[in-house]
């Protein structure tokens, strides 16, 4: 069975559709989805998703797209929604330097905030990391005290980078973008690592993988990237899926 590590099922384009997919989920060889926040409505949301159905987990955390609107208030209200059952992480945070909507700095501030957070209620982290590798890493490299942990969510970063984050205790996500044609980059980084680094996503409804681009995205296309990485390791779809399952719920404490 397949994990969708991460896949935003509370997004407004999954409305007409969304109680239909997640009960499909099973017979479709998808056992488990994680739902991350990437504002406070959307963690709410996330949250009320996993308590409706057995299969879906939450996280919570600010995307810093919207670390502009965070203070200290919406740290406390963070810090409400992390004592709520089936919310095992913060995120999706961390930095986006590709569009920018909120400044560097303020990102950065947040950022760090957040990853307290995580070792407060001793908790991974899903990290977002748009044309900002430096700065995550420096961050990430400062705030390791042994017990930060987490995933880079759609890793967009070079081979020895994932390896430096792999020994700093992280896991490597790949999505969509590892089965899109000119994808070298993403197919080398998981050529090289250790296959038990790394999950799966669909970061659903964006990143829709091939051969359904220009379609909505949904976790049971997780399928096509386990795919991709099993022709890149010489092992079968089963192979991948299993052990991936195992990384997520291993990072992220599930029974």
């Amino acid at each position: 069975m397949l994990i969708d590590s991460h896949a935003h099922l509370d997004d407004k384009r999954f409305d007409k559709d969304r109680d239909k997919i997640i009960k499909n989920l099973k017979d479709n060889d998808v056992s488990i989805v994680i739902n991350p926040g990437a504002d406070l409505a959307s963690s709410i949301k996330a949250v009320a998703l996993a308590e409706e159905y057995e299969n879906i987990y939450a996280a919570v955390g600010i995307h810093p797209h919207d670390a502009k609107t965070m203070d200290e208030d919406t740290i406390e209200v963070l810090k409400s929604l992390l004592k709520k059952d089936k919310v095992i992480a913060v995120g999706e945070i961390g930095l986006d330097y590709h569009y920018d909507f909120s400044p560097r700095d303020v990102q950065k501030k947040w950022f760090r905030e957040q990853i307290k957070l995580a070792k407060e209620f001793n908790l991974p982290i899903i990290v977002h990391d748009r044309e900002a590798h430096k700065d995550v890493y420096d961050i990430l490299k400062e705030e390791q005290d042994g017990t930060l942990r987490g995933v880079l969510h759609c890793f967009s970063g070079s081979v020895e980078m994932a390896k430096e984050y792999i020994k700093m205790g992280f896991y490597i996500s790949f999505a969509g973008p590892i089965t899109f044609k000119n994808a070298k980059t993403p197919r080398e980084v998981a050529k090289a690592i250790d296959i038990n680094r790394i999950l799966i996503e669909t970061d659903s409804p964006y990143l829709t993988p091939h051969p359904h681009r220009g379609k909505r995205n949904e976790p049971l296309y997780v399928r096509y990237v386990a795919a991709m990485i099993a022709e890149l390791k010489g092992m079968t779809i089963e192979e991948v899926a299993h052990i991936t399952a195992e990384n997520t719920k291993k990072l992220f404490n599930i029974n």
